[in-house]
């Protein structure tokens, strides 16, 4: 019983430190202007999310971190939409430069969070962690559902946690060590540009946060990095063609 209880005092202070940093500003985030904060329970893309990127298949992108390659495999088969920003936003050079403002690895290794636009600025004064992808077409923040796949099932949950669903099943993308996950704030569809490593098996984040992808190779680059360490540059090398951008 008390190591239970000590892991789960664990999970909940691990926890606090993945969320964006948008909800250390403001007790409530407000979600995006063109997403439900409740959408119905469905496994169905909304017809309103029609226009996100979407990677059908998988594509492999590289980075360069410490002068070093870490290569990911993503995942577009079970997580579309989540794996097509992703890629989306590789190719427009979005995480050229941005900095790993987050590394939690005490009391126990948990992540490595990064990919606020925010922070290729050298001079930026603010808060890292609260910067999100802003569409140049629109001049507006993007954000994209949170997008879990059940295992077994053959289309993605959207806008809900699994313990909120109801779902017994566990996703089909888990969070192992290596695992690539999109950070969000505590509203479900609020994930736009930032991302984390997994540093470890983080089975208490499963059916709460959308993985989207793993690191194939580099993963000892992954466990060097240090708060402040910059993505040199990211590369979609393999796998551009299967991305889908305006519905097409």
């Amino acid at each position: 019983m008390e190591i239970k209880i000590r892991q789960w005092i664990v999970s909940v202070m691990l926890l606090g430190a993945l969320v964006m940093g948008g909800c250390a500003q403001q007790q409530t985030t407000s979600p995006p202007a063109n997403l439900p904060t409740e959408p119905p329970l469905t496994t169905q893309v909304p017809d309103a999310l029609s226009n996100l990127p979407r990677l059908e298949g998988t594509a492999t992108v590289q980075m360069i971190i410490k002068d070093r390659p870490v290569t990911l495999e993503v995942d577009g088969t079970n997580a579309p939409i989540t794996a097509g920003n992703f890629v989306d936003l590789v190719q427009r050079g979005v995480y050229d430069g941005t900095m790993f403002h987050r590394v939690v690895r005490e009391p126990e290794p948990f992540v490595v969070q990064g990919g606020d636009p925010q922070s290729q600025d050298p001079n930026f004064s603010g808060n890292l962690g609260t910067g999100s992808f802003i569409d140049p077409q629109t001049g507006r923040e993007r954000y994209i559902p949170l997008e879990i796949k059940p295992q077994g099932a053959e289309s993605p949950l959207y806008g809900q946690t699994f313990p909120e669903a109801r779902m017994s099943q566990p996703p089909a993308l888990q969070h192992e060590r290596g695992a690539v996950a999109m950070a969000r704030s505590q509203a479900p569809n609020s994930a736009s540009s930032q991302f984390y490593f997994a540093l470890s098996d983080l089975e208490f984040l499963d059916g709460n946060y959308a993985v989207f992808g793993k690191v194939t190779e580099g993963m000892d680059v992954v466990d060097s990095i240090q708060e402040g360490d910059r993505i040199q540059s990211a590369r979609v090398v393999d796998g551009l063609e299967n991305l889908r951008l305006n519905g097409q």
